[in-house]
């Protein structure tokens, strides 16, 4: 075993005395490894940074609330063509569907509406998420309040021109006085503000929620735009008890709605039962399909750098012939030359994996600063990038050290005289 050990010992030292002699060369080999290191973790380590930066945001919601729309949130098989004359969701189905199933903790309706600007004296905040929602929107939600409260039932139903502001559009219109009581224009009208939620941070809560957000009873879209507008989706959105079986819930919604609608026995559903959890399931599926795409990409890059490796492996070779031939001739075994050439190969690409994981680490940090999003070298990137220098490194090497080891001593001893 010492012996080993020994052997292991001398190898590594004769690899590091070449590296060391050819600098220059040293550093092109390095050049290509380093790029096709930095290309695969790069990617990686994005497509990672986005998967958590995803589920973080989503962590909040409730991963089986529905939302019944006439657009689908994901693939379907139905064709663009019919999907654009299926008929909206009205206040009429949310109000029947509210009591006729069981499974279902809370509903509200909602617009998914075009952004707007509020002003309140002479200051304007612009392009402001509306979430134009029923009173039952706060407990699905689960908004928490800095100030005030959320808009009543009464409020909700009669469409008043009340609104609730997300904490930064509040701190934009009002900086550190009260906003409550305070009254604001948008649509064209005065709203009075009600109430403003405590800072929540970035999200991707759906149809709204955030701290850039302004909620307002959905009644009042309805009186101002009518049942049937393009400028607004309706959707009803479902919260079902815990433990429900989902399948079972999602038939029951569809058989109540065709029956309300009169849909017809044999036709296809004119509208969509969108679960939250189909959503994630996309998203997991689009990130994996970029994820192996830019894997894909960044192998081609990282097989130059294999090349570029193995190509200066050979020539080595061919410059130490004589010395392998006075090595051979003084009791060198052919372990011995073999390991010399293999650690060389090695330790190369692990040098240019180190180089690759630092840029991609410092190009995190500045991202990081700069954008605002956490971009993340996780643990288990490193190891990749550390396990693909080592198999790159054999891959490249192990082709001239066999040859180097097994070269004859006299022949290699006469090649340089």
């Amino acid at each position: 075993m010492l012996l080993y050990f020994r052997l292991l010992k001398e190898s590594f030292a004769f690899a590091m005395n070449a590296l060391r002699n050819n600098k220059l060369r040293t550093m092109l080999s390095l050049l290509g490894v380093t790029i096709g290191i930095f290309s695969i973790i790069a990617v990686l380590a994005a497509v990672d940074s986005l998967d958590r930066k995803i589920k973080s945001d989503l962590s909040s919601l409730d991963k089986n609330t529905i939302y019944l729309t006439s657009q689908s949130f994901g693939p379907t098989e139905v064709p663009r063509w019919k999907r654009e004359q299926f008929p909206n969701v009205r206040y009429e189905e949310y109000q029947y569907l509210k009591t006729s199933l069981d499974n279902v903790e809370n509903s509200c309706f909602q617009y998914f509406a075009a952004s707007q600007n509020l002003k309140f004296e002479s200051k304007t905040v612009s392009n402001v998420n509306m979430v134009a929602v029923t009173h039952e929107f706060v407990d699905i939600q689960r908004l928490e309040f800095d100030k005030g409260r959320f808009f009543n039932e009464l409020e909700s139903t009669s469409g008043k021109q009340v609104v609730v502001l997300g904490h930064d559009i509040a701190e934009q219109l009002f900086e550190s006085s009260d906003p409550i009581g305070k009254t604001i224009r948008m649509y064209g009208q005065r709203f009075t503000v009600i109430g403003v939620t405590k800072k929540k941070g970035s999200g991707m809560d759906i149809g709204g929620g955030d701290d850039t957000s302004a909620f307002l009873p959905s009644s009042f879209l309805r009186s101002l735009y009518g049942d049937n507008n393009e400028n607004v989706l309706p959707v009803i959105v479902l919260k079902p008890n815990q433990g429900t079986d989902m399948d079972a819930l999602k038939g029951e919604i569809s058989q109540k709605l065709r029956a309300f609608r009169g849909v017809k026995q044999g036709e296809i559903d004119n509208f969509f039962v969108n679960v939250l959890s189909g959503l994630t399931d996309m998203i997991d599926g689009i990130l994996s399909s970029v994820r192996i795409g830019g894997i894909i990409i960044s192998v081609f890059s990282f097989l130059v750098g294999g090349f570029g490796i193995a190509n200066i492996m050979f020539v080595s070779v061919k410059e130490r012939t004589n010395l392998i031939g006075i090595q051979k001739s003084l009791g060198a075994k052919n372990k011995f030359i073999l390991f010399q050439f293999l650690f060389e190969a090695i330790i190369l690409c692990l040098i240019g994996g180190c180089i690759g994981l630092l840029i991609v680490w410092l190009l995190a940090l500045l991202l990081t600063n700069i954008l605002d999003f956490e971009f993340v070298l996780s643990f288990w990137n490193v190891l990749i990038g550390f396990g693909l220098s080592v198999i790159v490194g054999l891959l490249s090497g192990i082709l001239p050290a066999i040859s180097a080891s097994q070269l004859d001593p006299v022949e290699a001893i006469r090649s340089g005289m």
